[in-house]
């Protein structure tokens, strides 16, 4: 179920690459998680009266930090080669977990994943596209935010009951960018092909993540997260025939491998939710889901 969440969300980038050539970027992350926020809060009724004051920085903090995440990877697919732009934005959450583990050693896989980057880039040949790896990198950001925030509002919501109320935030904020740049090319194919890509993710893909946490570590989560890089590569020459270079598959491995050693720090044990269901919750697990 994991390894079917991760080549579901791949699948759904690599889709989202023809709603940008008529939609932009901006607008398939506002399409996108707009369809997701409408079927997430037919089928998970988002818990409002167990909301505290306290609560309501991090879940508008986390919902800025998706729309911010998803916007800006997609501004990246369109410029860069999809596994490259995965790789980058798994830079985000490779740092935090060597931050989180307040390990000096830690801070060898970062470093180990940045000369996989390089390699995939190849600034030497002097073609990178510097706006597009910007943008990966600042999905990466977003990725990283997003963890930490995660874990504190996984403590009180469980499962996607959290998603229920984040996704609507992330669809709000990337409305002001996402609703000028689609307007005037929406009509019923368009929102049709959206509501599938939802479908994909966050929906199903979110939803089988939250299952395989149930029935595994997060350590052998995360360990298994870490091959979503080399997944991108594959959907990325499946679907959109880019071919990467001995010297990518190198750097490809690396980020991988960087990706498995930064999981063998220990899990955490989360407060006790507001809502009932178990809350699984890692330090450093790079899960786009709510524990």
């Amino acid at each position: 179920m994991a390894v079917a969440a991760m080549l579901l969300i791949q699948l759904c980038n690599a889709l989202s690459v023809g709603l940008i050539a008529e939609v932009g970027a901006a607008g398939t992350a506002w399409l996108r998680l707009s369809m997701g926020a409408l079927v997430l809060i037919l089928i998970a009724r988002p818990p409002l009266r167990s909301i505290r004051r306290a609560d309501v920085p991090a879940l508008v903090g986390l919902g800025v930090a998706s729309g911010l995440m998803t916007t800006a990877f997609l501004s990246a697919i369109d410029r860069i080669p999809l596994g490259t732009a995965v790789a980058i934005e798994f830079l985000g959450p490779l740092t935090v977990a060597a931050i989180l583990s307040r390990s000096r050693r830690m801070m060898v896989w970062p470093v180990l994943a940045l000369a996989g980057v390089v390699l995939l880039t190849e600034p030497w040949r002097g073609e990178m596209d510097l706006i597009g790896v910007g943008f990966a990198a600042l999905a990466g950001l977003g990725w990283g935010v997003y963890i930490v925030l995660t874990q504190r509002v996984g403590d009180r919501f469980a499962g996607i009951s959290g998603l229920s109320m984040t996704i609507p935030i992330a669809a709000i904020v990337t409305a002001f960018i996402g609703v000028p740049q689609s307007f005037g090319h929406l009509d019923w194919r368009v929102l049709l092909f959206a509501l599938v890509l939802a479908l994909l993710a966050p929906v199903l893909a979110f939803g089988l993540e939250m299952l395989a946490l149930r029935r595994m570590t997060h350590t052998a989560f995360g360990t298994l997260m870490a091959l979503e890089p080399a997944f991108g590569v594959v959907l990325g020459l499946l679907v959109l025939h880019q071919l990467p270079s001995v010297l990518q598959v190198a750097g490809i491995l690396l980020v991988v491998l960087a990706g498995a050693g930064a999981q063998r720090g220990g899990a955490r044990v989360p407060e006790s939710p507001t809502t009932p269901g178990p809350v699984p919750s890692p330090d450093t697990s790079p899960s786009r889901l709510l524990p």
